[in-house]
């Protein structure tokens, strides 16, 4: 199997040159046909110039320079999109995750997995603002979605290129790469790995993206729920809200009629209006949400299904594809 290593680079001018030489040692020994993806993101500290001269004498090396600083998640989107191999491999660039897994990890895709996500079990990294913060991240993603995992946080990813290219990654999102995949029907396995402490640098994620993560979460879970059919979501919270309607009307109408509560002051009366309000709002968002999803599905050449694979139609690959958007 041919690989891609991607690995996004932001400020790690003191790892280039340990990356490469880490990652090629391995490369070599597996003897498969690879490539290396060194996304530039934005850097400022050399690691441009270092980058320019690993390509320049290794033709294994490919590199790809944005014109600032995107994150990490548009650093990993770029890669995978330009990776030419069978296989991609997901690295952080700040020699924590170790290249030495990669074998294991490509192992498990010939044993029939989609991706293979790591598990930093033993990591290292300081507890209050690095491991603390992930873990409660990673159980209450695993609760929400529904998906079993330990460490979502963990760069160090293989997954078969096919699967990768499907993928529409904004925000943070690269850390629910393996639940979006999952979505799209793929095969998917946690296995441990090794982790290092960092060497050289300073870490350049912390605590501060927390929240990034919670609103990137509340995405996904749409995603992975409504996004096919957003009335489930809306249209459940309108009827809900017309269950309001009618019971806070009912009680506002037997109020003044044994009791001869005045209307005009009783709240009751505006919860009835605020929901019936809110009701008709919901179905209508429902509605548009449904339109929406029609478009996405249509200007993306996708379907809201997968297909792993065919057998005697390959002929008729094209026309199939075809008419599949179509239908959707």
């Amino acid at each position: 199997m041919s690989v891609s290593i991607v690995v996004p680079i932001y400020n790690e001018v003191e790892n280039i040159p340990l990356l490469h030489e880490a990652v090629t040692n391995v490369m070599q020994q597996l003897g498969q046909p690879y490539e290396l993806i060194l996304v530039n993101d934005g850097s400022k500290d050399g690691s441009t110039a270092a980058l320019e001269d690993l390509a320049r004498k290794d033709s294994h090396v490919k590199v790809i320079e944005f014109r600032k600083n995107y994150g990490q998640t548009a650093a990993m989107q770029a890669g995978m999109q330009a990776a030419a191999m069978e296989a991609i491999v997901l690295l952080d660039g700040d020699l924590q995750n170790d290249p030495t897994d990669i074998p294991m990890m490509l192992a498990k895709l010939d044993e029939g997995f989609d991706l293979v996500h790591g598990w930093r079990k033993n990591r290292q990294d300081t507890f209050i603002n690095r491991k603390l913060p992930s873990k409660i991240a990673n159980w209450l993603i695993s609760y929400v979605t529904k998906f079993p995992v330990h460490d979502l946080g963990c760069t160090l990813k293989a997954i078969k290129t096919e699967i990768a290219q499907e993928l529409q990654l904004f925000g943070e999102m690269h850390r629910f790469i393996p639940i979006l995949a999952h979505w799209r029907g793929a095969k998917c396995v946690e296995v441990v790995t090794q982790h290092h402490a960092r060497r050289f640098g300073t870490s350049k994620y912390g605590i501060s993206r927390t929240t990034r993560v919670l609103l990137d979460l509340m995405t996904v879970k749409y995603f992975i729920q409504y996004v096919v059919s957003p009335m489930k979501l809306f249209g459940s919270i309108g009827l809900l809200s017309f269950v309001v309607t009618a019971l806070s009307g009912a009680g506002t109408v037997w109020m003044k009629v044994s009791g001869g509560v005045d209307m005009t002051g009783n709240p009751l009366l505006l919860l009835t209006v605020m929901s019936l309000m809110m009701g008709v709002q919901f179905l209508f968002f429902g509605m548009l949400g449904e339109l929406c999803s029609r478009i996405y599905f249509a200007a993306q050449n996708q379907t809201n299904y997968t297909v792993r694979r065919t057998w005697n139609f390959e002929e008729q690959a094209v026309s199939i594809n075809a008419s599949a958007r179509r239908a959707a």
